[in-house]
């Protein structure tokens, strides 16, 4: 099963289980888990392939489903859901999948559809890093910074570099991950509808979910609402973290 980490106590409000998307994990959604964990239980899973969860060959968005529902079994459901990007995805192929297990659906930028970016580049860089060059984390930025200029993206990657006198290494399974990227920037044929409330949480300058996304996410969510954060892109939760968290609120509430 995914691991998983808990923040907050049970009340009457559902409990929250939320998923990351590519290259990401857990770690980089403890703060907002905590700060939603004020009046519910918040449950964050490391996706497969990914943090401390097991690696496996299968990165098809019906096996993150099959994952997510494994999760909300295990713990009781139903369950609020809010994925972003391929989290997202993911949670939308649970939702359509097995409705009775989500109460409501919150898809951070990302729409049920086949995008053509390829994030291979991305990971050709990182199986390319000597691991046994550096000692430190700065080290290893450095190294990056030749060809990965952006700051916020190198230290975005980092998050999933352990360093350690026993050997440094991703908690990333690179090779599964180039192999499924197809499918992870895909979307797959699948069926069903779901009722309940649901929101598409979108950046204002993030090209990922377009008004002409509707018609198709209203056909498989007819209570989907489209909402705007402005100023921000595809990473919303660390771009504009205050308005994404209020939304959030003010959604699962």
């Amino acid at each position: 099963m995914l691991n998983y980490q808990t923040f907050g106590e049970a009340s009457d409000k559902p409990a929250l289980l939320i998923a990351h998307g590519l290259f990401g994990s857990a770690r980089n959604w403890r703060a907002i888990g905590r700060n939603l964990a004020a009046d519910r239980q918040v449950f964050v899973v490391d996706m497969r392939n990914h943090g401390d969860s097991f690696w496996d060959d299968d990165h098809s968005y019906f096996a993150l489903g099959d994952d997510l529902a494994q999760v909300i079994k295990h713990i009781g459901g139903p369950m609020d859901v809010l994925g972003h990007s391929m989290g997202g995805k993911a949670g939308i192929v649970l939702t359509l999948q097995h409705p009775e297990l989500v109460n409501r659906l919150l898809v951070a930028d990302i729409a049920p559809k086949a995008y053509e970016h390829d994030q291979v580049p991305n990971v050709d860089i990182m199986k390319s890093l000597d691991l046994n060059s550096f000692a430190r984390r700065m080290e290893a930025d450095a190294i990056l910074a030749q060809s990965v200029p952006e700051a916020a993206i190198r230290s975005f990657f980092l998050q999933s570099l352990t360093i350690s006198e026993q050997g440094n290494t991703w908690q990333l399974n690179l090779d599964a991950l180039k192999k499924n990227m197809e499918q992870i920037v895909g979307f797959p044929d699948v069926s069903g509808s779901f009722a309940g409330e649901t929101l598409f949480l979108r950046g204002g300058l993030s090209p990922y979910v377009l008004d002409s996304d509707m018609p198709d996410i209203v056909a498989r969510f007819p209570s989907a609402k489209l909402q705007t954060i402005d100023g921000a892109g595809h990473w919303i939760h660390a771009e504009a973290t205050r308005e994404f968290i209020a939304a959030t609120r003010a959604f699962f509430s």
